[in-house]
Order: C-alpha cells, then sequence, then structure tokens
C-alpha cells in the first residue's frame, strides 16, 4: 500500500489547489504577463493569482523577470520543475475527457486521441494496468 504521507501528498501540497495547475497550463506554450494569466486562466480573482504565483515562484516551478521597471511589471515563465508537470497535466486532462464523454489529449500529426501508456524501460516494453501491483516509491 502507498505512503500517505509520500510522494504524492508532496506533489499536493505544491500544486494541488483549485488554481496552480491551471496558471502552469496557461504558461506551457510560453512567458505570460500578469494579464495573460488573469484572460487566460478564467474566473481566478486578482489576489489569488498573485498569492498562486508567488507560491510557484517559492516552490521553484516558474521565475518572475521585470520587463518593465516603472511601474515594475513581471513576465512569468515555467522552469524546467513547471515544464514538466506537462505530462502530469496531459494525464488529468485525458481523465477528464473520460469522465466527461469528450475527446482528450490529440496527437497533432495525425489527429486521433492519443493513450497514455506506461513503459518498463528495463523490459523495453509496455506494462498492462493489472501487472502494477501498488504505488510504491523507491
Amino acid at each position: 500500500m502507498a505512503s500517505a504521507d509520500g510522494p504524492l501528498r508532496s506533489a499536493l501540497t505544491r500544486v494541488g489547489d483549485r488554481w496552480t495547475l491551471l496558471v502552469v497550463q496557461a504558461m506551457l506554450e510560453g512567458p505570460r504577463r500578469f494579464n495573460d494569466l488573469q484572460r487566460e486562466v478564467a474566473g481566478i480573482a486578482p489576489n489569488v493569482l498573485s498569492q498562486r504565483l508567488r507560491q510557484l515562484e517559492e516552490d521553484g516551478l516558474i521565475v518572475a523577470a521585470p520587463y518593465s521597471a516603472r511601474p515594475v511589471r513581471l513576465s512569468y515563465h515555467l522552469t524546467s520543475a513547471g515544464s514538466s508537470l506537462a505530462g502530469a497535466l496531459r494525464l488529468l486532462s485525458q481523465w477528464g475527457a473520460d469522465h466527461a464523454g469528450a475527446d482528450g489529449v490529440v496527437h497533432d500529426r495525425c489527429g486521433t486521441v492519443a493513450e497514455a501508456r506506461w513503459w518498463c524501460p528495463t523490459c523495453d516494453r509496455v506494462v498492462a494496468d493489472d501487472e502494477l501491483a501498488e504505488l510504491r516509491w523507491v
């Protein structure tokens, strides 16, 4: 059985609130300014966005860079740790699509809905869900 204090809890502590992953998703295609983020993340209040951006920066997932000195204005971009959330976002998006009866992540080249698979690099093959006994953290 997976530990209740394992890596999932650590991840959820950092990005598990209502808005954080939506903010990260908005930055996946490149740097964004505050107003861009507020427009792209529908419904987020300015104070909540400010708080999430500060927390993401403290957690090392984004970097804020000034683009104007007077007044000070910032542009936000993902660090490599922030960008590495893209795979998790795709998996969550696919899960959401599956349970909403919608298409999921689409392969740009052919337009087919892609499927996520577990891969074992040692065996060099796809691993079926029934071969994954439990979540273990090594």
